[in-house]
């Protein structure tokens, strides 16, 4: 997964690198003429509902408008780019997805009268993706200190004996993820 995001970093540089002769500044409406109809179709090519690929070139444009000026309209190879910015929604997308048939799946063991109201499902559902999107945001070793302690309920001790790593060390893996948590609470 590393590589994969290492190799989405080399293809952003390469797509907003200054153009050697600048063919002038692009139009937002003149970008999104161009390029929205070819990016549905790539999208349509990779996901199976067609509503879902609208849904994300609709927001790999907005990802764009979110960029600031020079990049939105100087981009050399605005395809790269928006295929870079889609395939990273797609990554969410699929995420997401997996999160939510995972807890479906759990959910539907439950015997009927502990099973949650629609409206706990969606404020779980919703959690869970907060939870995800923190952990997306950790190192992989923060990360398992983390749930070790979190899930397992591990002491600092016994998470430094598995990890193969100082106490000191799994303390300061705590404060980073804990951080992380505060940061995406407020």
């Amino acid at each position: 997964m590393e590589d994969f995001s290492a190799n989405l970093e080399c293809a952003v540089t390469f797509a907003l690198a200054p153009a050697a002769e600048p063919e002038g500044p692009f139009s937002m409406s003149q970008l999104y003429g161009e390029h929205h109809p070819w990016l549905l179709r790539w999208l349509r090519g990779k996901l199976s509902c067609t509503d879902h690929a609208a849904d994300l070139a609709q927001d790999t444009f907005v990802k764009l408008l979110a960029a600031p000026e020079e990049r939105r309209f100087t981009l050399r190879e605005p395809r790269a780019y928006l295929t870079t910015v889609a395939r990273r929604l797609l990554i969410d997308h699929y995420r997401r997805q997996s999160l939510e048939q995972a807890w479906l799946a759990a959910m539907a063991q439950l015997p009927p009268p502990s099973a949650p109201s629609a409206e706990e499902r969606l404020l779980i559902l919703e959690t869970l993706h907060r939870i995800d999107a923190m952990l997306d945001g950790l190192g992989a070793k923060v990360r398992t200190a983390f749930l070790l302690s979190q899930l397992e309920g591990l002491g600092y001790a016994a998470i430094a004996a598995r990890l193969s790593i100082s106490e000191r060390t799994v303390k300061r893996y705590m404060v980073q993820a804990l951080t992380q948590c505060i940061l995406l609470a407020a």
